[in-house]
């Protein structure tokens, strides 16, 4: 079982969205039994809580189900996961901290736009301070990411 995690700031917004994203990618390819999703947070304030309205509204919009509660990601995360994607350089530099303190580190680590054919290496902005169109733009990044690491995931592991 290959294991994908996506990591932003708060786990209410773009990790959540991107979980929700992948696995629904995921199960278009029939690959649900071969890959495991799972999104968490940097930080621990929104451990528990539901993902923003905002994010449940466009993932609604675009028939992409969402089911998650908020958590933080931990230092074992890099022992469980294969990939830990991250949605920007600050989580990406809280994670690579994070990351010294695993005892086993199999995660390779990367951005979402690393696999982001418009804008490669590029941040996902976080939308949360924004109106409805900044949840929009990063359901479109997201998407399009998504489908490329899905592509890198089945070449590497032969699915």
């Amino acid at each position: 079982m290959v294991k994908v995690l996506f990591v932003c700031l708060g786990n209410i917004c773009r990790s959540p969205l991107a979980e929700g994203i992948f696995k629904q990618l995921v199960r278009e390819e029939g690959l649900e039994d071969k890959i495991h999703i799972d999104s968490a947070g940097t930080s621990g304030w929104h451990i528990g809580e539901p993902p923003d309205p905002r994010t449940i509204e466009v993932a609604q919009k675009n028939e992409v189900p969402i089911d998650h509660y908020g958590k933080e990601v931990t230092p074992r995360d890099f022992e469980k996961f294969d990939y830990i994607i991250a949605m920007d350089d600050s989580n990406r530099a809280d994670l690579e901290r994070l990351r010294r303190r695993a005892r086993h580190n199999k995660a390779q680590l990367f951005k979402m736009r690393d696999f982001d054919d418009i804008g490669t290496g590029g941040d996902v902005p976080d939308p949360y301070y924004g109106g409805p169109d900044g949840f929009d733009k990063v359901f479109e990044l997201l998407r399009r990411s998504s489908r490329n690491l899905l592509e890198k995931i089945k070449n590497d592991h032969k699915l």
